[in-house]
């Protein structure tokens, strides 16, 4: 145990000079929390842009500009008549336009009183398709002119969809199912890129083989950075978490489940840096090799984007990224309060770390550089 003990302390303040591993442990979730915070919680204007002209000015144009301005998610941009909309769009490098062409009040006022007429009267929107500005503005015209036909057709809408929040009880925000992902990543990236460039690091120096020389085993200079790796991680998570309560009203809760998920992803991490530093040679491999590791794991398990989005070929490798199943385990316990769900990816979490500890300490040579 006083092996165990010094050789945290010692390799402690040996990472806390590193203003670097610092900054990436603590401050960076909680810049990432802010930022992200800030762009879906309605830090700013949520309304879009939208360029319209109207070619029509009859009563029927007034109406649907009228209910654009009376809608969430628009703010709407006269552009001139004279105008070629397309060197207009061209000109002022738009995303998204709309054009209500000439004789729109006349063509709806003809069907109106001529059933016989048929075929809708359309505006243009003319956009970039990859572009989400462009999307939302085709899905949120297309409801507001589906609301026009109701009006001018007298019907009453009567089949709709309503929203709930997943809990009555906690109304959860973007932010509380964004928080576990980003106490997940930060676990992963520190412990996997800390202890890869260590290990290399330490085989460059010939420092395993001064530690060879000692009464230090290698499962007790692993469990050691395990050690400070957890106390380092569950610092971060208590630092973000009150950052995200404090500036985004979160509702989420720091169980103490979400600390032993900490401290699996921590062991399981620590263990593949390690594993990783058998076969590094120079610090400058070890971060191209855990960039090469950790970089796709970051993107596909479920850090930033739902797991749902991405095509099921992905999602069957995501399915074997042990961070997957610790963000999983995290969300169920901090927002779904769920921890016999969290418990099963509690379990494969460390069942990965305990391979990659096994691999880790039966293949790492400290006498050969």
């Amino acid at each position: 145990m006083s092996r165990l003990t010094s050789d945290v302390i010692h390799y402690g303040k040996q990472y806390l000079r590193s203003k670097i591993g610092l900054f990436f442990a603590v401050l960076f979730p909680i810049l990432l929390i802010l930022v992200f915070g800030a762009i879906f919680t309605g830090g700013g204007d949520s309304k879009i842009n939208l360029n319209v002209q109207n070619l029509d000015g009859g009563p029927m144009a007034d109406v649907l500009i009228d209910n654009l301005n009376k809608s969430e998610t628009f703010n709407l941009i006269e552009v001139p008549t004279n105008e070629s909309i397309t060197e207009y769009i061209k000109n002022n490098s738009l995303t998204v336009a709309m054009v209500i062409p000439e004789n729109f009040t006349a063509d709806i006022n003809a069907r109106l009183m001529n059933s016989s007429i048929t075929g809708y009267v359309n505006v243009t929107i003319y956009g970039d398709p990859s572009k989400t500005t462009y999307s939302i503005a085709l899905g949120a015209t297309g409801a507001i002119t589906n609301g026009m036909n109701f009006g001018l057709a007298n019907a009453t809408p009567i089949v709709g969809a309503e929203g709930k929040t997943i809990s009555e009880n906690s109304k959860f925000n973007y932010m509380d199912f964004y928080l576990p992902g980003i106490i997940g990543m930060t676990v992963m990236t520190n412990a996997l890129f800390a202890m890869s460039s260590n290990c290399a690091e330490y085989r460059q120096r010939n420092y395993f083989k001064l530690l060879a020389t000692t009464n230090i085993k290698k499962w007790e200079w692993l469990v050691s950075k395990f050690i400070f790796y957890t106390a380092l991680l569950s610092l971060s998570l208590v630092l973000t978490y009150l950052v995200g309560v404090a500036v985004f009203d979160m509702k989420s809760v720091l169980t103490p489940m979400a600390f032993v998920l900490i401290a699996a992803g921590a062991f399981t991490f620590t263990a593949l840096g390690m594993l990783l530093g058998v076969f590094i040679k120079d610090p400058e491999s070890a971060v191209a090799v855990a960039n090469a590791v950790g970089f796709p794991m970051m993107f596909l398990s479920g850090s930033f984007f739902p797991l749902e989005m991405m095509p099921s070929y992905l999602q069957s490798v995501a399915n074997v990224l042990p961070l997957t199943y610790l963000n999983n385990g995290l969300r169920d316990t901090m927002v779904y309060l769920n921890d016999g769900s969290a418990l099963v990816n509690l379990a494969v979490v460390f069942a990965c770390g305990m391979i990659f500890f096994v691999l880790a300490s039966k293949l790492m040579s400290w006498k050969e550089k």
